[in-house]
């Protein structure tokens, strides 16, 4: 698979998180939609895919309250951040918004995306064999429909290739076997993940392309 050469520290990483974190408390505050700060690093500043997961904290377990992010490099990645932080807390369709009351209970997560390729194969029944859990998320395109998920959910699911295939279609709103009919089209990427260990807390940084991030996504999942 082909990847950026992009690398995110765990100072950077850290700063995109309370970027996103701010960006959605001022949002929430007056409407504002916050520039990023002028001591950002310019890499931050180049252009990346990514998306800002939201995760409430019940009881010891985490519930998704959203997601939304640019699959591909289009915005700047700080702006990219903010713009992300806030449609995840207020506009993703299948959550009401984030209120200010609950953001004491909000994990926040950034995934910076390595450039999607697209998935080549002779056969459909080869896209199993085609993709690594917890390194590779993955697109589903077919005519207007288009499903994406990211590299960390079939380790937080526990699914296996098939099922990830499978769930995508569906997250595209099409029927789960259509990864296997001609005309689909399947693209996959892999993230730099910065995430919050508790709300407002330490920021850790996983790179699912080096040889021990999926286990350190797992341990992080408590898989």
């Amino acid at each position: 698979m082909t990847t950026t050469p992009f690398q995110i520290s765990s100072g950077e990483g850290a700063f995109l998180v309370k970027l996103a974190r701010r960006a959605v408390e001022e949002h929430l505050k007056d409407g504002r939609i916050i520039s990023p700060p002028e001591d950002t690093p310019p890499k931050l500043m180049e252009r990346c895919g990514v998306f800002v997961t939201l995760n409430k904290v019940k009881g010891g377990t985490k519930e998704l309250r959203g997601c939304i992010g640019f699959p591909y490099p289009t915005h700047p990645l700080a702006r990219a951040v903010v713009e992300a932080a806030i449609d995840a807390a207020t506009r993703d369709p299948r959550f009401r918004p984030v209120t200010q009351e609950e953001l004491d209970s909000i994990l926040f997560e950034v995934s910076v995306l390595t450039p999607p390729q697209p998935i080549e194969v002779k056969d459909p029944k080869e896209y199993p064999s085609k993709i690594k859990i917890g390194e590779d998320g993955l697109i589903v395109e077919r005519g207007y429909y288009r499903g994406l998920l990211l590299p960390q959910v079939p380790v937080e699911w526990g699914w296996d290739e098939e099922e990830f295939l499978c769930q995508c279609c569906m997250k595209a709103g099409l029927p789960p076997d259509y990864w296997l009919l001609k005309g689909t089209k399947l693209y996959k990427f892999s993230s730099v993940i910065a995430e919050e260990l508790e709300p407002n807390g330490r920021v850790v940084v996983v790179d699912l392309r080096e040889k021990d991030g999926l286990e350190r996504l797992k341990r992080l999942h408590g898989r």
